[in-house]
């Protein structure tokens, strides 16, 4: 998520969902940066970073409903600007 071009970080994003019920969570470490593998070769790197930085899981699953999928994306509409 880009604040600057969305108007709302991911954290507020993630706050917002967490007020209406919602679970969200930042995304998983990218394994080149977890302590164990410092000092280990990197190839590339810089995509799963930059998601790592700014990205949010959302709901997600087969047992969604269009109710649900819709819930979601209104409260995150809500916040940009």
């Amino acid at each position: 998520m880009d604040p600057a071009q969305f108007g709302a970080t991911r954290a507020a994003i993630r706050l917002a969902l967490e007020r209406e019920d919602i679970e969200s969570r930042p995304l998983w470490k990218p394994m080149h940066l977890q302590p164990v593998f410092a000092g280990c070769e990197v190839v590339g790197g810089d995509v799963a970073a930059a998601l790592f930085q700014h990205g949010l899981c959302l709901p997600s699953g087969t047992a969604m409903s269009e109710a649900d999928l819709e819930r979601v994306a209104a409260v995150i509409q809500s916040l940009r600007r």
